[in-house]
């Protein structure tokens, strides 16, 4: 299937590794240019590396999407090296398990300004160069958290819950300018933020008492499809939703987690 992004022009945001890089290297794998945004410029580099084989172009941009000027400088750096934007997806995100009572109102404020606002700056950066090449694709990773709060992390689930309301909302301003954008949302990824040491399964096994193997299984059999996402898996769900192929699909929030969210919507 000819998914038509071939010299498409793409910011992945998270893109040194996880669901960002492989969205990078899928993209690629169709012949599109990507504008890798992360903060970690040795990391970066690496992904862009690993991507590049696939068809498309690479370059970076070494930016903190919290920084207020991030999002513009990201815009402008894609429509100057590929000579415009296409596409955009904001797939930088972080959590980690604190509980309710442990959440600081400095977590709460670093989660809001990483998944609500740093999405928001990107899409008010990048829309308006969508509309005047004549067409976009938005796609916001999300979280099946935000659909359903998760007791490991109240600030992660409330501002995944926003980041998917704000996806709707540009959605319905731009849909008839020839830009839509959409959500998905992941259930567990294996993911270095999951996997890696000191991840999510470390800090979960401290906080149960359980062995890390323990923790792991556990949230496998949780999931009705018995395990986690791979990146790969996530990433051919964007790729999809930022091709031609989905040219009637704006305003959606995918379900991308095995069976987790057991709902009809």
């Amino acid at each position: 299937m000819d998914l038509a992004l071939t010299g498409r022009a793409c910011i992945v945001t998270g893109a040194s590794s996880g669901i960002g890089a492989a969205t990078a290297r899928a993209l690629c794998a169709e012949g599109a240019h990507v504008l890798l945004v992360g903060r970690r410029a040795e990391a970066l580099e690496r992904a862009a590396e690993e991507a590049r084989p696939g068809g498309g172009r690479t370059e970076i941009v070494a930016a903190d999407v919290t920084d207020p000027d991030a999002a513009g400088e990201a815009v402008d750096a894609c429509a100057e090296r590929f000579g415009g934007v296409y596409g955009l997806v904001n797939a930088a995100g972080t959590s980690a398990i604190r509980s309710l009572d442990e959440l600081s109102e400095a977590d709460w404020q670093a989660q809001w300004e990483l998944h609500v606002m740093a999405s928001l700056r990107l899409m008010r950066a990048a829309a308006p160069h969508m509309e005047n090449g004549g067409d976009g694709r938005i796609v916001n990773v999300c979280s099946s958290s935000g659909k359903r709060p998760s007791a490991t992390n109240a600030a992660y689930s409330v501002t995944k819950a926003a980041q998917l309301s704000l996806s709707r909302v540009f959605a319905d301003a731009y849909a008839r300018r020839g830009v839509l954008v959409n959500a998905i949302a992941p259930g567990m990824v294996e993911t270095p933020l999951w996997t890696a040491p000191g991840g999510m399964a470390d800090q979960l096994a401290q906080a149960t008492g359980k062995d890390r193997d323990e923790v792991l299984a556990s949230r496998n059999e949780s999931i009705p499809l018995g395990r986690m996402a791979t990146p790969e898996e996530i990433a051919g769900v964007i790729v999809f939703l930022c091709s031609t192929r989905a040219s009637d699909v704006t305003g959606a929030a995918w379900s991308v987690d095995g069976g987790t969210f057991q709902a009809i919507i």
